[in-house]
């Protein structure tokens, strides 16, 4: 069960093998083996990689509850001891800038905790249980899931002293901003939309980078508030509009929620949010 729910999770062999650190003809063996015993096909095999079958996806509920158990054995005590793996997913500038840097508390008090962050701007998969809580900025469409929506986020516009005296005596705008892979990004096609005609000087795919091209004048950057008003290199510049406020949903799966790892994880995270309303 441990072979085939990597495969679900990472759909090919592969990536499996990799994560699983044994080569793919042992993964293609052992969900071939698993089939077998319960006499049912688990997966089709696409040109995009494996994908999982009605019965395979029944399946993988249950390889779901076998790993979440698995994780709270190897450490578990008499005592009422938090432990085992919590694996979190956000986008790289809210994991990266907002909460790593706020987690230190969280395993302070339970040191028996371990947890995994995964920074991507993918919409990483609970369903298909590639992690147990994710952070998102749009509403949830997938699978049985908790969803609560725990944040507002507000951007502006930060940049040097320099380009915030610039604009305050009316020069034109230069922007720093999303590179073409990330233009359909709800920011960068508002920037777009709203000063067209303003050149764009420096591009990357990084809001950290981002921020660091803003400190060092390369233009202005248009920052969540929670990276751009903690950064001592920027100030706030006079530039109006503002893009619309975007809400950040916490997201759970319903097999997982009363374990008590993933119960406190998300009981600290909707902690976390309400005490930082002001800084997002």
């Amino acid at each position: 069960m441990r072979f085939f729910a990597a495969l679900a999770r990472h759909g090919s062999l592969s990536a499996a093998a990799r994560a699983l650190g044994v080569n793919h003809a042992t993964v293609a063996r052992r969900v071939a083996g698993l089939e077998e015993t319960v006499g049912a096909r688990l997966f089709e095999r696409r040109p995009t990689g494996y994908e999982l079958t009605a019965a395979g996806r029944d399946a993988l509920q249950a390889a779901g509850a076998m790993e979440t158990a698995a994780r709270l054995l190897p450490r578990r005590e008499a005592s009422a001891e938090v432990a085992g793996l919590v694996r979190i997913t956000a986008t790289p500038t809210l994991a990266e800038a907002f909460l790593v840097p706020r987690l230190g508390p969280l395993q302070q008090h339970h040191p028996a905790l371990d947890l995994e962050v995964i920074a991507d701007l993918r919409a990483i998969s609970l369903p298909r249980h590639e992690a147990d809580v994710a952070l998102r900025l749009a509403r949830p469409q997938d699978g049985d899931l908790i969803a609560r929506a725990v944040a507002t986020l507000r951007h502006g516009f930060y940049g040097t002293t320099g380009w915030r005296d610039r604009i305050a005596v009316g020069e034109t705008p230069i922007f720093v901003g999303f590179d073409e892979a990330g233009a359909h990004l709800p920011e960068a096609a508002w920037l777009a939309r709203q000063f067209p005609t303003c050149r764009l000087a420096f591009r990357t795919n990084s809001q950290m980078t981002q921020a660091g091209a803003a400190r060092a004048g390369c233009g202005i950057a248009l920052l969540p508030n929670f990276l751009g008003s903690t950064d001592p290199g920027l100030v706030p510049v006079p530039i109006e509009p503002l893009p619309p406020t975007r809400e950040i949903w916490l997201l759970t799966r319903r097999d997982v929620m009363s374990t008590p790892p993933i119960r406190t994880v998300t009981d600290f995270l909707l902690e976390l949010f309400q005490r930082e309303r002001a800084v997002l």
